[in-house]
């Protein structure tokens, strides 16, 4: 009923258009500017803006899918498609966003083929693991410390909060906002080139944290994690530390957690899933 009472309106309003075409024979120059105008308005009618605030899980979820295609199909990342390896990474990733405060979204995970350490995710539930930072984790628990911190991000809708920081800073944040295409341009740009704040990493420490102890696994595996790349790489050799600030204050903050965690549930369910290295590396046999 909608769509036809739209296609009313619409088609009323072309014969409007048409009907002062016919009678202006001779238009004055403010007629004509005018008719060029609504003519204009016409031709770019069903052009939609989106406000990036007021986005829906679905949208939210759409352009997320978009944004993954365009990184496929640009060549930006390449999918490591070994099964075994990408059902593990993908059965983790369930695991934690399952308890996600996000309900609504439907979270994806991918792993990358690239030797760089590095994990990111985009808008819209895409997760995404390289290969290097897979092998980099001393376990199951270390790994799921990153996969949690980036399902975290998506909780905090960190990716859009960016988009409309770079939308402003490059004068395209119209006041009804983005279209389509500027989104998935932005959400590309983000993925690789734009760090999140320190605000946002600190934000996604405590929420990956919760996330991890909520699926049961080791509490001090995300200070572990970092640890150990820390001092492998002097703090800033991996891209998951030099684009994350704040790596010491992070450790110290994240091992007090854990510590406090512990302490707090010593006597409760068992937390130190994830631990055996062993059952780890047959798991992700296939990489070495």
């Amino acid at each position: 009923m909608r769509h036809r009472t739209r296609n009313r309106w619409l088609y009323g309003c072309m014969a409007c258009i048409m009907a002062v075409s016919i009678n202006l024979a001779t238009p004055a120059v403010s007629q004509a500017g005018w008719l060029d105008n609504l003519l204009r308005g016409v031709l770019i009618w069903g052009v939609q803006s989106y406000q990036l605030s007021n986005l829906s899980d679905k949208d939210e979820m759409d352009f997320g899918k978009q944004i993954h295609q365009e990184l496929v199909n640009s060549g930006q990342i390449r999918l490591y498609n070994n099964s075994q390896v990408t059902n593990y990474i993908s059965e983790i990733g369930q695991r934690l966003a399952k308890n996600s405060e996000r309900p609504g979204i439907k979270y994806n995970f991918f792993v990358v083929e690239d030797d760089s350490i590095n994990a990111f995710a985009t808008m819209g539930g895409y997760n995404y693991v390289n290969t290097g930072l897979i092998k980099a984790a001393a376990n199951e628990a270390e790994l799921a410390s990153v996969i949690g911190h980036e399902i975290a991000h998506i909780e905090g809708k960190h990716s859009i909060e960016q988009m409309k920081a770079q939308a402003r800073n490059q004068g395209i944040l119209a006041a009804t906002g983005l279209d389509s295409s500027q989104i998935v341009q932005l959400g590309v740009a983000i993925a690789f080139d734009f760090p999140h704040s320190r605000n946002d990493e600190r934000e996604a420490d405590a929420i990956g944290f919760d996330l991890l102890t909520q699926a049961g696994y080791a509490p001090e595996a995300m200070a572990s994690f970092m640890t150990t790349l820390k001092n492998e790489t002097g703090g800033g050799g991996a891209s998951f530390l030099s684009t994350h600030p704040g790596t010491d204050e992070r450790i110290i903050s994240l091992q007090a957690e854990a510590n406090t965690y512990t302490a707090a549930n010593a006597k409760g369910a068992r937390h130190d899933i994830g631990l055996n290295e062993q059952h780890y590396r047959n798991k992700i046999s296939p990489l070495r």
